[in-house]
């Protein structure tokens, strides 16, 4: 529901201005916050330096910020209800503005990307005027249309000054508590939209992906293969552990790639490209995420193991931050990704990994990365871009990356089949030529993964689509049949 901003008693030649707030209504997240992700995503050293220019207070901060950076409006995401009210105002005949605590360079530019608004005020970038929020930003209004003369649209507590002072008070899908505070202030909030908590939660669970968390699976590889089961409960809590560790980095990743998601027709829906959750909120989830990985790995694990995961989580980072724009050192950084998750596996159960499952999961993996790769591109040239932001790819790199992606599939085969002429193999397996048709079935399902990306049929990373495929369910459930056929001869 949108609420009508104008009193029904309301004369049209006397329309009060509707103003209008930035961060957290017009938009749906805030624009410092984005521009620091973006600020980070460039350059990742500058980091330490700008956090010391909080000491200046907020205002010269976020001026320092836009200094640096006033980010492309195109690449926000706004909110369609608040968006609806301006067109209606405008329709109307009204006056409408934008008035924001943020720099006036990032107001300013909203404002021209959107045309909407007939005035824009923001914060000063010579850092002298006051911070545009709260008792600041009402009073300026209260000089500048008078008192009772605009209805105001805002999304949070700091608003409350502003809507005592506006003729309509209009809140951004106000949840209880900010209704509640409303009216100890005698503010009777109309809403603009209206609240879900449940949707807001549902987003932020889908923000951890926990459709991802299949590819930790691999943490019981090396005791299956080693057919060593006594360091189960160690090896389930290092499941868990990387799950929430891969959560956390996972937010982080969608965080820094917002731009690129926001122009993709499918990752655009993703909780942070959407809007539906904010970024601040998103990295506060990364850290909490991040300390629950740590607190029960400390206490219960090895610590080689917290050694691994630490090295994942940093390896995982500097992937988000610099690697995946990388050639090559991307798809290479991926496989590497996975089989830390058999080493990690490994070193919870305390056992020695096996250099043949190693080699294994390096040419697996590396075909399984470059598969994802290929349907990054194929899904490229299906919308007739040439390149790919925030990748080092071209459309026309997709036959090499296609013949990657075989080749490697092959060569972990390969592998495969020496291991099972292997002593090794021979100790582990009463009846290790049955393995044998482990093979076929191995190439079949690599050649149909090929084939379903070449067709465009991948949408998804290729660990992730195996967990939903019937037929990849079907297959791995056959392996694991003829490796216990064998083990028991």
């Amino acid at each position: 529901m949108i609420a009508d901003p104008r009193p029904a008693d309301a004369d049209d030649d006397a329309e009060a201005v509707l103003v209008v707030d930035l961060d957290g209504t017009l938009c749906r997240t805030d624009t410092l916050h984005e521009t620091l992700l973006r600020l980070a995503a460039a350059d990742p050293r500058a980091m330490p330096g700008m956090a010391l220019g909080l000491r200046g207070g907020k205002v010269r901060f976020k001026n320092a910020i836009a200094d640096r950076m006033v980010i492309d409006p195109a690449t926000l995401g706004y909110d369609p209800a608040v968006i609806e009210a301006l067109e209606r105002a405008r329709a109307a005949g009204r006056r409408t503005a934008l008035v924001s605590a943020s720099d006036r360079r990032v107001a300013e530019a909203v404002a021209a990307h959107l045309g909407l608004f007939d005035e824009v005020h923001g914060t000063d970038p010579d850092g002298r005027g006051p911070n545009l929020s709260g008792h600041a930003k009402a009073d300026f209004l209260v000089r500048r249309f008078g008192d009772r003369g605009f209805d105001y649209i805002g999304d949070c507590r700091a608003d409350l000054p502003v809507w005592q002072k506006a003729r309509t008070a209009l809140a951004v899908r106000p949840d209880a508590a900010l209704i509640r505070a409303g009216q100890a202030g005698g503010i009777s909030l109309q809403p603009v939209g209206q609240a879900d908590p449940a949707l807001r939660r549902r987003a932020m669970i889908r923000a951890l992906r926990p459709h991802q968390w299949s590819k930790n699976i691999l943490v019981f590889l090396p005791m299956l293969a080693a057919q060593d089961f006594s360091a189960l409960p160690l090896v389930l809590l290092a499941f868990v552990l990387f799950c929430l560790i891969a959560s956390s980095v996972y937010i982080i990743n969608d965080l820094l790639d917002l731009p690129a998601d926001r122009i993709h027709p499918r990752k655009s829906r993703r909780p942070f490209a959407s809007g539906a959750v904010p970024a601040a909120t998103g990295m506060a989830m990364a850290a909490i995420m991040l300390g629950i990985s740590l607190l029960p790995g400390l206490i219960a694990m090895p610590g080689a193991f917290m050694g691994v995961m630490a090295g994942y989580f940093l390896l995982t980072l500097a992937y988000s931050l610099s690697l995946k724009r990388k050639l090559i050192v991307d798809v290479v950084t991926l496989a590497i990704l996975y089989t830390l998750r058999i080493i990690a596996g490994a070193v919870a159960a305390g056992i020695s990994p096996s250099p043949w499952l190693l080699a294994f999961s390096v040419f697996l993996f590396f075909g399984l990365a470059a598969i994802k790769r290929q349907a990054e591109l194929i899904d490229q040239i299906a919308r007739d871009r040439p390149d790919s932001p925030g990748r080092a790819y071209l459309s026309g790199d997709v036959t090499v990356m296609q013949i990657m992606a075989i080749s490697s599939g092959q060569a972990a085969v390969m592998v495969f089949a020496l291991y099972l002429d292997s002593q090794t193999a021979t100790a582990l397996y009463a009846r290790p030529q049955i393995l044998w048709l482990i093979c076929p079935i191995l190439l079949y399902w690599l050649s149909r993964i090929a084939i379903l990306t070449h067709r465009g049929h991948m949408e998804d990373d290729p660990i992730v689509f195996a967990a939903r495929d019937r037929v990849s369910q079907i297959t791995g459930l056959v392996v694991l049949i003829l490796l216990l056929a064998a083990a028991r001869g």
